[in-house]
């Protein structure tokens, strides 16, 4: 097929053909006719999880808001749709989503498949905020999973990591829309994280702290107010001893900050000021890989300094890490099941063999305080280790193999490191 790699150019998909369905009914024909099919989102994940080797199924023309129902306070979507455009309509609407990711230009579905998420100490990933899911499964039928049923399974299904069927429609919770502002700080350094860990991150409603781990300093915190938030319009000079940036920044030094959301604390719609790049502009590098790891929240600071310790490995290799705070869950294949998380993100320059080293050494840093890797991200984990990481992952298993008996929606990936 044309274009057959993902948004980083690091991956090479195997599949011979591309689909683009407009109907539902197409997608339950495409499903009953594949022996192996799998759908590709916005090709952000940067390893194997959305290749097979049939039929890839893009949802790109299933992009319509369906319906915003102001009673329940829900909006349901065609999967496909991404977050940059339903937000504008969520806002125009008076509605907002509780969090964003760095990025708008992901589709939900993808994003709530691979448990991908925001920050903020109350804030679950992305999946979270899934009332219900309209799914294709193998055979072509239309089955839903829904909180308010009481089989439990809605539990496996939020973060399914496609390996259920085709996600055609989500029914996300919504809250009222709100203004926030956003302000950076330079040069936090990491032992303030030992002694102030649950102050720094529960200064704002979004916190992120961004290094490129040439020394044991954050070079810049991120805080995203509500409004309505105390001090949200006007910010001391310090925080934790780090001090307000004097204009504008980019996460990542030397990039142009207009590709970032404003900052300077003017005030704004949440979903102009939760992410942290703009919808029209390049996101992040571009021109990279990514990987990210789940501690939970009490072992953070010691993480941190067991990375700390790895800094010249790692540092030539890197454009920018972020460290975000997550709330716990209830989805069985979410890095934040049942624990409060703080999850360390590595945007690395296109060095894929030198990054390759590395992951093990990062790996094994941070093996003491069981880490789990973002499904979407390189990493070097065995099989076997991860499986350890997940209780619930037998449960998730039995769900696959009713909803797909015959592997069509199963691939390499889900075989190595879920199947086997």
């Amino acid at each position: 097929m044309e274009n057959n790699r993902n948004w980083a150019g690091n991956y090479r998909y195997g599949a011979s053909e591309l689909h683009a369905p407009e109907t539902v009914e197409q997608v339950q024909d495409l499903v009953s006719r594949s022996t192996r099919i799998k759908v590709l989102g916005t090709r952000h994940s940067f390893n194997g999880i959305a290749d097979t080797s049939g039929s890839l199924l893009s949802l790109q023309k299933l992009n319509r808001v369906i319906e915003l129902d102001r009673s329940s306070h829900t909006v349901t979507v065609e999967a496909g749709i991404r977050y940059g455009e339903l937000c504008q309509y969520l806002h125009s609407n008076g509605y907002a989503l509780h969090n964003l990711a760095s990025l708008p230009h992901i589709s939900v579905a993808g994003a709530c498949a691979t448990a991908t998420h925001g920050s903020g100490d109350s804030n679950g990933n992305l999946a979270a905020a899934v009332h219900s899911m309209e799914v294709v499964k193998a055979d072509g039928e239309l089955i839903v999973f829904s909180r308010d049923r009481q089989d439990g399974e809605f539990a496996g299904a939020a973060v399914g990591l496609g390996g259920l069927g085709v996600v055609t429609r989500i029914t996300l919770d919504v809250i009222p829309a709100f203004e926030m502002s956003q302000y950076v700080y330079e040069n936090l350094p990491l032992a303030q994280m030992g002694k102030h860990l649950d102050g720094i991150f529960s200064g704002a409603y979004s916190v992120s702290l961004f290094t490129n781990w040439t020394n044991s300093t954050f070079h810049q915190v991120w805080l995203k107010r509500k409004i309505t938030d105390p001090g949200s319009t006007r910010m001391e000079p310090e925080y934790f001893s780090a001090m307000q940036a004097n204009g504008h920044r980019h996460p990542v030094p030397g990039y142009p900050s207009e590709n970032c959301t404003e900052q300077m604390g003017v005030p704004g719609p949440w979903y102009e000021r939760l992410p942290h790049f703009r919808l029209n502009f390049t996101p992040s590098a571009g021109d990279e890989l990514q990987s990210e790891y789940f501690v939970p929240r009490e072992h953070a600071y010691p993480a941190l300094c067991a990375i700390d310790r790895l800094r010249e490995s790692i540092s030539p290799h890197l454009y920018v890490s972020e460290v975000r705070t997550i709330a716990a869950d209830d989805l069985w294949m979410s890095p934040c099941y049942r624990r409060e998380s703080v999850a360390i993100h590595f945007t690395w320059k296109s060095h894929g063999e030198a990054v390759g080293r590395v992951l093990p050494l990062i790996e094994k840093q941070l093996e003491p305080f069981h880490a789990r890797p973002h499904w979407g991200k390189l990493f070097a984990m065995t099989p076997d280790r991860l499986q350890s990481l997940y209780e619930k992952l037998p449960d998730f298993r039995r769900l696959l193999l009713r909803c797909d008996p015959e592997g069509k929606f199963r691939n390499a990936f889900l075989n190595e490191y879920i199947m086997s």
